[in-house]
């Protein structure tokens, strides 16, 4: 009961503060104010928390984990927010589950009408998406660079596709040959990557939420040197199939080899939580404005004998979180709003967006009835008054709306679209695929300059931690912004229920 008092007097308290706030001029964009040092003080705080050694970088299923969640928990639920799970078994914490696959054992074996040809182990890498995958005395079918080709699958069924790496290597042009039917594929590395290159990137770990089916997909490398010591004997040379692939009548070539190849993975489940906090609207029949950010890192991912083996995760993205909470923190203060406001910490970003994707499989509301979405990542780059960039621009009916709340409350707005070459690499792009409308509003990307000096320097990296020199005015600025846009985006006056249609994205597939 006594809680309740004091949440009661805090709103009418917010209430009166916030009515004298509208009552004078607001603070231009840039301005330093004693209330924006005071943000930046309050951001700095929590980020110095989050990334500090005590979170050891704040890796899925540890208990750099455990105390990331506590902590935001905790300050969640002092600002006054309530569960926003909407799951009695589950209150705050929404399970996420992860199987993690890293590779485990590949083999190659090649024979040319019957006989075994030698071919050393370390020669070949095989790898599979799966648990165990094999494809036994298939033929083997040089299909040349496959780009924008169709091939039926009477053409691969029950093949070996042999693809060319060229200057170019694209992931994509051997999962559309899987996709069309091979039974493998095989990757001949005629380009400057090598053998040693794929083996540093592909030993590592992959990751998909459990319920989703990882595939039993095969996949093997092979040097240039090793396909030409396959080939001899056969009348062909690996010279002579690159000449034919180059031609524009260039039709698929059955190769006299047969390739026999396996692959297995280690799994392991890491068991992980979303935080979810709500601020309840008074008609929750109107919809919802969700604000995210992630709260994951890569934990310990420095190699010794380095002084400093933590990841931290200081701008990446524990400013993110920081940002979050300030932002509920301000909205708590203010009357009620019309609509809910949620707010997601998610896991799992780092792994592949899995958190989002976890939340939009299993959302605590319909997702159809979340009005706007606004993800916040790494914004502890700009200083104050950077003009805001809309990361996803045009993929939603939002930017409008938007351009006029940032006008209204002084803020400049980014002109190029540099910022969208970034759209798929935050968690607003998974909320998206799952057609919730969902924008990064932020000073990060307003200076693409900064923003790529980042991402050259400490990004996922131990330098990215406490002892860098932190720029928070644009965070802060980012946080005067999305707190004014989750009161108008919450308010049925300014965007109507009927106005929903304008969540439709135009995100391609």
């Amino acid at each position: 009961m006594q809680a309740g008092v004091w949440a009661t007097r805090a709103r009418m308290i917010g209430a009166a503060v916030l009515c004298a706030m509208l009552a004078v001029p607001a603070i231009p964009a840039g301005a330093i104010s004693r209330a924006d040092r005071d943000l930046e003080q309050q951001l700095r705080q929590h980020i110095e928390v989050l990334a500090s050694d005590a979170f050891d970088g704040r890796k899925p299923g540890t208990d750099g984990e455990a105390r990331t969640l506590r902590y935001l928990a905790r300050q969640w639920f002092d600002i006054g927010l309530v569960s926003g799970t909407n799951d009695p078994g589950n209150e705050w914490f929404a399970p996420v589950n992860i199987v993690a696959r890293e590779p485990a054992q590949g083999s190659a074996q090649f024979t040319r009408r019957g006989q075994r040809m030698l071919v050393a182990p370390g020669d070949v890498l095989v790898l599979t998406s799966g648990k165990r995958s094999m494809v036994r005395n298939a033929p083997l079918l040089f299909v040349g660079k496959a780009r924008r080709q169709d091939f039926s699958r009477t053409e691969l069924a029950g093949r070996v596709a042999v693809v060319l790496d060229g200057d170019t290597p694209d992931s994509a042009r051997q999962n559309d040959l899987l996709t069309q039917g091979a039974s493998a594929v095989l990757t001949v590395l005629d380009g400057p990557r090598t053998l040693e290159d794929v083996v540093r990137k592909r030993r590592r770990a992959g990751y998909a939420l459990s319920e989703d089916s990882l595939g039993g997909d095969l996949e093997a490398f092979i040097g240039r040197a090793t396909m030409e010591t396959l080939l001899k004997g056969t009348g062909q040379t690996l010279a002579s199939l690159e000449d034919a692939a180059a031609q524009v009548d260039f039709t698929p070539i059955v190769l006299d080899v047969n390739a026999t190849l396996e692959a297995t993975t280690h799994e392991t489940t890491i068991r992980t939580h979303n935080l979810i906090g709500k601020l309840p609207g008074r008609n929750r029949q109107a919809g919802a404005v969700l604000f995210v950010a992630h709260w994951d890192h890569f934990g310990e991912c420095g190699q010794a004998p380095a002084a400093e083996v933590i990841c931290h995760g200081a701008v990446d993205n524990a400013s993110g979180v920081a940002a979050l909470t300030e932002v509920a923190r301000r909205l708590s203060r203010g009357p009620q709003m019309d609509r809910d406001v949620y707010f997601l910490a998610t896991t799992a970003e780092e792994l592949g967006l899995l958190g989002a994707h976890a939340f939009a499989d299993n959302p605590p509301l319909p997702p159809e009835r979340i009005v706007a979405a606004f993800n916040i990542d790494s914004v502890a780059i700009a200083p104050a008054g950077t003009p805001i960039a809309i990361v996803g621009r045009g993929l939603t009916g939002l930017d409008k709306d938007i351009t006029r709340v940032a006008r209204q409350n002084g803020f400049r707005m980014a002109q190029d679209g540099d910022a969208q070459d970034y759209v798929k690499r935050q968690d607003g792009w998974a909320l998206l695929q799952h057609d919730i409308p969902t924008v990064m509003v932020t000073t990060a990307y307003g200076d693409m300059g900064r923003m790529r000096a980042f991402f050259a320097g400490p990004y996922h990296k131990p330098a990215d931690d406490l002892a860098q020199p932190m720029e928070l005015g644009g965070a802060a600025d980012d946080v005067r912004l999305l707190t004014a846009l989750g009161r108008w985006f919450a308010d049925t006056r300014a965007v109507p229920v009927a106005a929903k249609s304008a969540r439709k994205s135009t995100v391609p597939r």
